[in-house]
C-alpha cells in the first residue's frame, strides 16, 4: 500500500487497485473487476463517472479553449458565478481550485472586511475540535488536530480552537480580535458529525450578536449532498461567506468562495488571486453540474434516496451489533460507526475484497459518500456487501 516502487512521493497509503474507467455509480479497474462506489472520489464525483453530460460539455469546450487566466474576462465563470448566486444567499463568488483554497480565501476576506472597516485588530478565527479544512498551514492550524500538525513546526496563529456543540465555550472565546467564527455544518474527515438545527442557529446569533462573519465549509457537504444544495439550508439561516468544492465540479477540479457583497467588500483588485482558478474548462464543467443539480427532482429523489440508505443501515447495526454501533449523517453522507474490536479499515478492506468501495473517517467511522445518482438498486447492492462483510469479520473473531 506505498508508491515506493514508483516516482510518486509515499504520502498515501495507498490500496492496491488502479481503475480504468467508470460507469456511473461504478468503477472497473485495470483486471476488469466492477466495484460499486460508495466513496465518490471522497464526495467529489457528485454525479458518478462519465456522466453524460458532464462529458459532453467538458468535450465541447476542451475543443474550444482551456486557459486564458483571470486577467480577461471569462463567460463560463460569470455564468456559473450567477448562477451558485442566484441559488445560494451569496452575491459574490470567487472560484479557485480546491477546497483549500476556498477555505484560504474565505479566512482573508473575513480580515480584509473587518480591516476595511475600521478594525485591523479583529482578526482571529473561532475554530471547531474535529473539523478538517485541508491541509495548508493554515488549515492544519485552524482544525488543531496534533495528527496534522505534527513535524510542521509552530502551529500559523489566528485561530482559537473549541469543542463541537459548545456555544458556552465558543461565547467565552470571543474577544476583541475576533473576526470570524468557521465551520463544518457537518464534519466530514472528523467521523460524520452533523451540527444541530439549534447549533448552527446560535452560531448565526452569536456571530451577528458580536459584529462576526460566519464561515461556512460546504466543501465536503454542500453541492446537494445533505438533499438540498446547501447543507446550512436546513436550519434556515445563511452564512456570511461559504466555502465550496468538491461535488461543485463532478470530479473536474474547482472550488469556490460564496460571499455576500459587504462580507467580500475587502477583497479588492491585488488583494487576492489565482492563476487558474474558473478557468474555461473548469466552469464549462461546473456548469453542467449544476444543469444536473438543479433539474425538477433531482435534490428531492437525493434526499429520498439517503432516508432509505440510513433506514437500510440501522437495520445493518441491528443485525450486526458486534461490528457496528451506530448510523450518522443525512443525505447521501452518512458514516457507520464500528465498535471498539473492529477496526474501520478492516470493514473497509473487507467491502474492496468484494467489489465495494467506502472511504474511512475519524473515530472508527466508515464515509459512505455515494454519487447522487444513486438509485435503490444500488442501496440493496452495498447493504448485502456490507452484510457480508460484517458476518465475515464476525467469523473471523469466532
Amino acid at each position: 500500500m506505498t508508491t515506493a516502487d514508483t516516482a510518486v512521493m509515499n504520502t498515501y497509503a495507498r490500496f492496491p487497485v488502479s481503475f480504468d474507467r467508470g460507469e456511473g455509480m461504478y468503477l472497473i479497474d485495470t483486471d476488469g473487476n466492477r466495484y460499486l462506489d460508495f466513496c465518490g472520489g471522497i464526495a467529489v464525483c457528485s454525479l458518478g463517472h462519465a456522466h453524460p453530460h458532464l462529458v459532453a460539455a467538458l468535450t465541447e469546450q476542451a475543443g474550444k479553449l482551456w486557459h486564458t487566466s483571470n486577467l480577461f474576462r471569462i463567460p463560463n465563470q460569470e455564468k456559473l458565478a450567477k448562477r451558485l448566486a442566484d441559488s445560494s444567499f451569496a452575491d459574490r463568488v470567487f472560484f479557485t481550485n480546491s477546497g483549500v483554497e476556498a477555505i484560504e480565501g474565505s479566512i482573508k476576506a473575513a480580515r480584509r472586511y473587518h480591516a476595511k472597516h475600521g478594525h485591523p485588530e479583529k482578526w482571529r478565527t473561532i475554530t471547531i475540535a474535529g473539523a478538517f479544512h485541508g491541509r495548508s498551514l493554515a488549515t492544519i492550524a485552524a482544525a488543531g488536530n496534533s495528527k496534522y500538525l505534527d513535524g510542521f513546526g509552530k502551529p500559523a496563529d489566528g485561530f482559537d480552537n473549541v469543542p463541537f456543540d459548545n456555544m458556552n465555550v465558543l461565547r467565552e472565546t470571543i474577544t476583541a480580535e475576533t473576526a470570524a467564527i468557521l465551520v463544518e455544518p457537518i464534519q466530514g474527515e472528523g467521523g460524520i458529525n452533523p451540527a444541530s438545527i439549534e447549533y448552527m442557529r446560535a452560531l448565526r446569533e452569536a456571530a451577528d450578536e458580536f459584529g462576526l462573519l460566519l464561515i461556512l465549509d460546504e466543501i465536503q457537504c454542500g453541492m446537494g449532498r445533505t438533499g438540498k444544495l446547501w447543507a446550512h439550508e436546513w436550519a434556515g439561516i445563511e452564512p456570511d461567506i461559504m466555502a465550496a468544492a468538491k461535488g461543485i465540479g463532478g470530479g473536474f477540479p474547482l472550488g469556490a468562495i460564496l460571499a455576500k457583497e459587504d462580507a467580500c467588500v475587502g477583497l479588492e483588485p491585488g488583494t487576492h488571486g489565482t492563476t487558474y482558478g474558473g478557468n474555461p474548462l473548469a466552469t464549462a464543467v461546473g456548469n453542467a453540474v449544476l444543469d444536473v443539480l438543479l433539474d425538477d427532482n433531482f435534490l428531492g429523489h437525493v434526499e429520498q434516496m439517503g432516508k432509505v440508505l440510513r433506514s437500510s443501515l440501522e437495520a445493518i447495526v441491528s443485525r450486526h451489533p458486534d461490528t457496528f454501533e451506530e448510523v450518522r449523517g443525512t443525505g447521501l453522507m452518512l458514516g457507520l460507526k464500528c465498535t471498539s474490536g473492529v477496526t474501520n479499515i478492516d470493514v473497509i478492506k473487507a467491502l474492496l475484497a468484494d467489489g465495494m468501495l467506502a472511504v474511512g473517517a475519524a473515530n472508527n467511522v466508515i464515509r459512505l459518500l455515494p454519487p447522487l445518482i444513486l438509485e435503490k438498486t444500488h442501496i440493496d447492492e452495498a447493504i448485502e456487501k456490507l452484510d457480508r462483510a460484517a458476518a465475515k469479520l464476525e467469523t473471523a473473531d469466532a
